[in-house]
C-alpha cells in the first residue's frame, strides 16, 4: 500500500474531472501519495471559472489537514485563464495554508522549458474561446502557439473522458508543424497521458500533457527526481531550476 512515506501531494481538482486521479495514480513513483479535494466547476465559461476559485481557500485548508507537502491547483483552463491569474491562485493557497503551492500552468511552463520548447502546437477538448485564452497566456510567457484545434466540449467530464487516446494521437499527428518544438495536449480531464509515447514515436518531438507535466513538476518541486517510464521524454528530465544549476 502507498501511504506517502516519501511525500504527499494535494490536488485541487475540478468536480467534473474523471481522468486526473487515475492518470496520477498510474504515474506516481513508489512512496508518493496523491490526495484530492474537488472544487465545483460547471463549465469553462468565465463566470464558472471564477465561481470555482471562489472556494479555493476552503479546499486548500482541507488538503493541508491531510499533511500534504505541496498543494497543486490542477485545472489547465483555469490556471491559464489570464496572465497572472495562476499567481493569484497560488498566493491565496499559500496564504490560507502556509504550505507550498503550484498549478497546472506552472507545471506546463516548467515542462516546456525543460524540453526546450518555444514553439508548440495546442490540441484540446475545449471550446475555441478557451484555446484563445490559453494562447494569450502562453504568449505572455514566451511560448508561441503555431496552430491549435478545439473539440468544442465545455464542462462535460464524461465527454472529455470518452475521447479515445488514439484520437489524441491522430489529432496531434495531423496538426504537427515542421517548425514546432513540442506538442501540447491541454486538459486534465482527458485520457492523453497513455498516448504520449506513441505520439512521440510518430512525430519525434516531446509531448506535454496537463497531467503528465503537472506530476513531473510537482515531484521536482518537492525534491524527488524519480524517472517514470511510459509517459514521454519529460518524465526522465530534471526540473527547470535543476537544469539551470547544472
Amino acid at each position: 500500500m502507498n501511504y506517502g512515506t516519501r511525500a504527499r501531494i494535494g490536488m485541487l481538482l475540478p468536480s467534473v474531472n474523471r481522468a486526473a486521479e487515475p492518470d496520477m495514480a498510474a504515474m506516481l513513483p513508489p512512496g508518493v501519495s496523491m490526495h484530492t479535494t474537488r472544487l465545483r466547476l460547471r463549465s469553462s465559461a468565465s463566470e464558472h471559472v471564477r465561481e470555482m476559485v471562489s472556494s479555493l481557500e476552503q479546499g486548500a485548508e482541507l488538503l493541508a489537514d491531510a499533511g500534504v507537502d505541496l498543494i497543486v491547483f490542477h485545472c489547465t483552463a483555469a490556471s491559464m485563464f489570464a496572465p497572472g491569474f495562476d499567481d493569484e491562485i497560488i498566493g491565496r493557497i499559500e496564504d490560507a495554508t502556509g504550505r507550498a503551492a503550484t498549478s497546472t500552468s506552472k507545471g506546463c511552463l516548467d515542462a516546456f522549458h525543460a524540453v526546450g520548447a518555444r514553439k508548440i502546437t495546442l490540441t484540446t477538448p475545449y471550446k475555441q474561446v478557451v484555446n484563445d485564452r490559453e494562447t494569450v497566456f502562453l504568449k505572455s510567457h514566451g511560448i508561441e502557439v503555431l496552430s491549435d484545434t478545439a473539440m468544442g466540449i465545455s464542462g462535460d467530464g464524461g465527454a472529455m473522458l470518452a475521447v479515445e487516446p488514439e484520437e489524441w494521437q491522430r489529432r496531434v499527428r495531423m496538426q504537427d508543424q515542421p517548425e514546432s518544438d513540442a506538442a501540447f495536449i491541454s486538459c486534465t480531464a482527458v485520457r492523453a497521458a497513455v498516448a504520449i509515447d506513441a505520439i512521440e514515436n510518430e512525430i519525434d518531438k516531446p509531448v506535454v500533457t496537463s497531467n503528465q507535466a503537472t506530476l513531473w513538476h510537482a515531484l521536482r518541486k518537492i525534491g524527488l527526481d524519480d524517472v517514470v517510464s511510459g509517459y514521454g521524454r519529460l518524465m526522465s528530465l530534471p526540473g527547470a531550476s535543476e537544469q539551470a544549476a547544472a
